[in-house]
């Protein structure tokens, strides 16, 4: 007797026949954890349901973006009320000027924005930007972090490059990646040897302060501030990379969390509120570089999208202190919760944790690098993903992938998570060490 397929895989079948790998980002496919992904028909909160009727507790969250939960009312409202009076128009609306208020408010390093259409197009732009400010070639960027899928940094990324054992991606000259330098993430040791053979050579370092692309591991002490003194003292710029951070783990970002001003900072997800949107900043100096105040150039048809605007505004104006505080607290206690689960599991693994970002990795020690969370048990990490997705609660679908909490993870959510948690290390291969 056949069993019958469900409607998603049916959708994922039909989807490998029109697009690579069936899906238009590839951690989508599930690749690293097996199984069909679940197509989603609609969500609230932090509740998705799929295609096939069934619910679960979302760690995904639009990578992040969704920090207000999903069709959260005033995102909704905002939203649809743009809509009527238009959906791009190609010319200035008071909306850009809106958002670009509520960033310059928040973060303490930006004095002027240019919003774009994506985390990789801000950071390509800013890059072009720190080239030109230097006069100088060379980036410093990080093994493990990705910047966004353009050709200069495909070079010892993490995220979905990670997840799929690609070290760097075919199509990408060799001609193109040659000014691009790689350090070890929580080295300064390893940039100052960079620094010390091409520091005049060397535009800027770029680095995510949080890094999440290869699972949340947080900066060690002194290591940004030590970036912040090697750039001061070559001349180089430094550019955080907030696309995941910035509104994220505070109301300023990872640069505010952690004290240290990046000269750049690049941003995406929470200020769209889920829709496509990026942007970057700095100091008015460096910003009046670009066009058309200055000669670096930099466009796009869509940049300043109306709708986007709305989206991040209404959600930019829900996050007050009071606001992170719960998110904190919540965030806590779930990381607090699972780390006594596995001691009680006797089960070894790390739960790390920035904010509302969390990763738990299958490893006796803490990460710290992209070669330690290389060597995390990914295998494991799939197993546990699927017996979660059986109890309810999608994670991300990589062990190299951050998970978010929103405002809408209320107590019972969370203790609807712990008690998938706790059945999926009994009920799973990941119990014992």
């Amino acid at each position: 007797m056949n069993t019958p397929i469900s409607e998603s895989q049916r959708l994922f079948e039909l989807a490998q026949g029109l697009m690579p790998g069936g899906v238009n980002s590839p951690v989508r496919a599930f690749c690293s954890v097996g199984g069909t992904p679940r197509f989603i028909q609609s969500a609230q909160g932090c509740l998705l349901t799929d295609v096939d009727g069934n619910r679960y507790i979302d760690y995904v969250g639009s990578w992040g973006a969704m920090i207000a939960g999903h069709a959260a009312s005033e995102v909704v409202r905002a939203v649809e009320e743009t809509l009527r009076r238009g959906t791009s128009f190609g010319t200035p609306t008071m909306l850009e000027v809106e958002l670009a208020q509520e960033i310059v408010a928040r973060v303490p390093s930006v004095e002027k924005v240019r919003m774009v259409n994506s985390g990789t197009e801000a950071v390509m732009s800013a890059i072009r930007l720190a080239r030109a400010a230097t006069g100088r070639n060379k980036i410093v960027k990080f093994a493990g972090c990705y910047h966004g899928h353009f050709d200069s940094l495909l070079v010892q990324a993490g995220s979905g490059v990670a997840t799929l054992g690609l070290p760097d991606s075919p199509g990408v000259p060799c001609e193109t990646v040659c000014h691009t330098l790689t350090a070890d993430f929580n080295d300064l040791d390893s940039v100052q040897a960079l620094f010390k053979e091409l520091g005049t050579e060397i535009a800027a370092v770029l680095v995510e302060p949080v890094a999440g692309n290869m699972g949340v591991v947080p900066p060690a002490a002194g290591f940004l501030s030590g970036l912040r003194e090697i750039t001061v003292e070559s001349g180089a710029l430094l550019v955080f990379d907030e696309v995941m951070t910035g509104f994220r783990v505070s109301r300023g970002g990872a640069q505010e969390l952690y004290g240290v001003m990046p000269d750049l900072t690049t941003f995406g997800k929470v200020i769209g509120g889920g829709v496509p949107v990026g942007a970057y900043g700095g100091s008015k100096e460096l910003m009046a570089q670009i066009a058309p105040e200055g000669a670096v150039y930099q466009a796009g048809t869509l940049s300043g999208n109306p709708l986007a605007m709305a989206a991040g505004l209404a959600t930019l104006r829900l996050l007050d202190e009071d606001t992170y505080r719960r998110l904190e607290l919540k965030s806590a206690r779930l990381k607090e919760s699972i780390d006594e689960l596995l001691r009680d599991a006797e089960i070894q693994a790390v739960v790390q944790r920035v904010g509302s970002m969390l990763t738990l990795f299958f490893d006796t020690k803490a990460v710290r690098c992209f070669s330690d969370a290389a060597r995390a048990n990914h295998a494991r990490f799939a197993d546990f993903f699927q017996n979660m997705l059986r109890h309810g609660v999608h994670l991300p679908p990589s062990g190299y992938e951050a998970w978010f909490l929103s405002l809408a993870h209320d107590d019972a959510v969370v203790e609807a998570t712990l008690e998938a948690v706790r059945k999926s290390l009994h009920g799973s291969s990941v119990h014992s060490g």
